[in-house]
């Protein structure tokens, strides 16, 4: 059975999904790994690498893709790669069903196997599987580190004896991974860090990383049975950004992360809220591809209003491509482990588990 990956569109996605460690550990299982040449040369990884692990490295993508019985990407491949696949083949990636829903349905009907790895359950045994995590704490350290590279002043409080240089303050909007990473990057780097979230079961872990948890009176605990946000009532908005409107005028530096799956991202920093923050502060906005948290984000753009500047960009892994490759690649290998049946060597589509059936497009 040949497992393969094709070569990303490198202005958009820059992560690949197959590294050679990886590759060696496919072999193992019992797949023939067919990779495009230069596939991982961008992340140091050489078409030799590849070879001596016994990978086929092959100039023709057309080839690839009509020999293959899996194909692993990041995205879904664009229409002319999409035209070439056949009946029984399967596709494993982040497919963006939510966006993707008309594509996905067209390709099925090719009696081609789609499996969306966005939509893992969360459960015990998927979460070696689970590419949102280990994507989302990268995401998470390296919006700190693009904001704190923005902003003016020094992280941490230095006393020196000239004076003393106060400590940054921190505000991070949602504390799901890519939050609590952020929350925990920030205070590695001295800064003082507050948090706010619709679940409460995430005040526990924001103090447990030193963080200082916001949240209204009387809140409702917006999580749904998956452990993810879901819509906040207008009540709980209005008492939400009364809170956020006073604690803003005091925050330096905000990394805003809240995500609701399958819908536009929720504006939880108004316009008024950022026109009262101190000049020189700086948002990063990690759902900017979902509409963003803020009234003024707009994609790969740094808008400034009023001295605040707001970044948000579409993929911000791509400034981490090697680290985001080898969680990624890991994190498929186990999803293709749990999927192949190695004493027949085929597919096996078992609906009765749910991490098959709930990735599984349909």
């Amino acid at each position: 059975m040949i497992i393969a990956s094709l070569l990303e569109d490198q202005k958009i996605e820059k992560r690949i999904s197959i590294t050679p460690e990886i590759a060696k550990k496919y072999i193992g299982l019992g797949f023939e790994v067919h990779i495009v040449e230069n596939y991982g040369k961008h992340l140091g990884f050489e078409n030799k690498e590849y070879l001596d692990f016994g990978v086929k490295v092959i100039s023709d993508e057309k080839e690839i893709i009509q020999n293959a019985d899996v194909i692993i990407q990041l995205g879904l491949p664009n229409d002319s790669k999409i035209s070439l696949l056949k009946s029984n083949q399967t596709i494993i990636g982040v497919l963006n069903p939510y966006e993707n829903k008309d594509k996905l349905k067209e390709i099925s009907k090719k009696n081609v196997n789609l499996f969306s790895l966005e939509l893992l359950p969360r459960i015990t045994r998927a979460q070696s599987m689970d590419i949102l995590s280990s994507q989302a704490n990268l995401a998470g350290y390296k919006a700190v580190i693009e904001a704190f590279a923005e902003f003016k002043k020094a992280i941490p409080m230095m006393m020196t004896a000239a004076g003393t240089v106060p400590a940054a303050k921190v505000l991070v909007v949602g504390a799901g991974v890519a939050g609590l990473q952020a929350i925990a990057t920030a205070k590695r780097m001295g800064a003082i860090v507050y948090a706010t979230d619709v679940r409460m079961a995430s005040k526990e872990q924001v103090e447990s990383l030193g963080g200082k948890f916001l949240t209204v009176d009387d809140a409702e605990n917006l999580e749904t049975e998956g452990g993810y946000a879901k819509e906040a009532s207008q009540d709980f908005k209005k008492k939400q950004q009364e809170l956020l409107s006073e604690t803003l005028k005091k925050i330096d530096i905000i990394i805003c992360t809240a995500l609701i799956p399958g819908k536009k991202a929720p504006v939880i920093i108004g316009e008024e809220m950022i026109k009262n923050m101190k000049s020189g502060s700086v948002i990063y906005d990690l759902a900017a591809v979902q509409g963003g948290n803020t009234a003024f984000t707009e994609v790969d753009k740094i808008i400034d209003i009023d001295g605040v500047l707001i970044m948000g960009e579409t993929n911000i892994l791509n400034k981490l491509p090697s680290s985001s490759s080898n969680l990624y690649a890991k994190n498929v290998f186990n999803f293709v482990t749990n999927l192949y049946d190695k004493e027949n060597n085929k597919i096996n589509i078992n609906l009765e588990d749910e991490i098959i059936s709930k990735t599984l497009i349909k």
